[in-house]
């Protein structure tokens, strides 16, 4: 082969490797074409168990919902008339509507800063306290809030783990500050409401009410802060009974001989005080038969109490509102009683 030859030939290869490289790099991609006709349609699968449903976690045989309910609807949360009434009112729908709380606790409110009430009434059930049907799974049982909570009167932070939820509503509304009298500002002009709106019982468990300053007296927390819990500790127990009646099985755990909740017969012995108490208060005419038992006597200006005097009357008031027979802080409600019987000598 000449080399005319050779150069010609070696120039067809060169050709054609650049032809070669070309075509085996592509080039841009093109607009879509229009979507094709769908497939036929697969075999259906297999239709799910029971068991692959994680609503069985909760809805099943055991009973687990149902046990639960029934003891709600004994108890005040699921039986009360208040959330009928007072639903729609600002400053009440907070804990006496279910939904209302919920909506409150999301936004981080408490019921005194309320802008409106709820539209319509819901009781405080199984969506007030618990995540309910957020996972479909048992993780929806957990508390809407275990956060410690700052009291709206006192200022004082309760932090009692899970009853941290209760705390959010049995806190007191008003103090004995929010009836000084007009007039003289070192006495105090009793309503027919001269007391702390029901719901003292974390104020009454700190110790913190003023009370306090009116009877001379400091004002200890309870020892029962030291269970576990709080509030859900001794009002549902180890089987989370939502009956919250109070469990003696958790009072056991202290008090080894203890039968009922009258350990001891304390709640007796204090009983057998506040019996005094009323009594004196009825000879001063301070209290008088109501429509939901006995009320204070209305007191302004000429007729407005000393503090003293003031105090006693509203640690019977105390007493009957906090509704433990003195057992969320048996010391505390003894050394006001006595106190009060003192101031009323």
């Amino acid at each position: 082969m000449n080399f005319k030859k050779m150069l010609v030939l070696l120039g067809v290869l060169v050709i054609a490797a650049v032809v070669i490289t070309a075509c085996s790099t592509p080039g841009p991609v093109g607009p879509a074409g229009p979507e094709g006709p769908a497939g036929p349609q697969g075999e259906p699968g297999p239709a799910p168990a029971a068991t692959d449903l994680t609503c069985t976690e909760c809805h099943n045989d055991t009973g687990l919902v149902s046990v639960k309910m029934a003891g709600w609807e004994v108890s005040k949360h699921g039986n009360g008339i208040a959330m009928a009434e007072e639903y729609g009112n600002k400053s009440c729908s907070f804990c006496h509507s279910g939904n209302s709380f919920r909506d409150a606790i999301a936004a981080g409110t408490n019921f005194s800063n309320q802008e409106a009430g709820a539209v319509e009434p819901a009781r405080q059930d199984c969506y007030t306290c618990h995540q309910i049907h957020t996972t479909y799974t048992k993780d929806d049982f957990a508390l809407r809030t275990e956060s410690a909570v700052a009291l709206v009167v006192s200022g004082q932070t309760f932090d009692g783990g899970a009853g941290n939820l209760c705390a959010n509503c049995h806190q007191a509304r008003r103090y004995m500050a929010n009836f000084v009298d007009k007039v003289d500002a070192t006495k105090y002009a009793p309503t027919a409401r001269f007391n702390t709106h029901y719901s003292s019982q974390v104020d009454v468990m700190l110790g913190v009410v003023d009370v306090n300053a009116a009877l001379g007296v400091e004002g200890k927390a309870s020892t029962h802060l030291k269970v576990e819990d709080t509030c859900v500790g001794c009002h549902m127990g180890a089987n989370q009974n939502h009956t919250f009646k109070a469990e003696v099985a958790t009072c056991v755990e202290c008090h080894a001989d203890a039968t009922d909740t009258n350990v001891g017969g304390k709640v007796t012995e204090l009983a057998d005080k506040v019996a005094q108490l009323e009594k004196a208060l009825l000879a001063k005419n301070l209290i008088a038969e109501g429509p939901e038992g006995y009320a204070a006597v209305p007191q302004k200006e000429a007729t407005a109490l000393d503090a003293k005097t003031a105090g006693a009357l509203f640690t019977y008031f105390l007493y009957e509102e906090d509704g433990s027979e003195g057992i969320h802080n048996p010391a505390y409600f003894n050394t006001l009683v006595d106190a009060a019987l003192e101031a009323l000598k």
